[in-house]
């Protein structure tokens, strides 16, 4: 029992073109990948730049900030000098430490 091998009769043009249309296709995914990827790239710049605007805004904010803190530190130490000053008065006062005048 002897079987002959299979034989195919296929032109090398048919092959060529084949292994064309593959490439063709595979070709043309890939420039649709790298599309997509162009497009996220493009998003992502321009987010970047929205963020880098948004960032100076607030650091805008913050500075203003800062300089408002810096002023009520000031008036608040004042205030808390004076007090002290009121209560070591009042308890010189209160113990006779200073001399009268009646």
């Amino acid at each position: 029992m002897t079987t002959t091998p299979p034989t195919f009769t296929y032109t090398l043009e048919e092959i060529l073109s084949r292994f064309e249309q593959k490439m063709d296709r595979q070709f043309a995914e890939i420039n649709q990948k790298l599309e997509k990827i162009d497009d996220r790239l493009n998003k992502l710049e321009i987010g970047q730049a929205e963020l880098s605007g948004e960032i100076k805004t607030l650091d805008e904010k913050v500075s203003g900030i800062g300089k408002r803190l810096d002023n009520q530190e000031f008036i608040n130490r004042g205030i808390l000098v004076s007090v002290i000053i009121a209560l070591l008065g009042g308890a010189a006062k209160l113990f006779d430490i200073l001399p009268l005048t009646k």
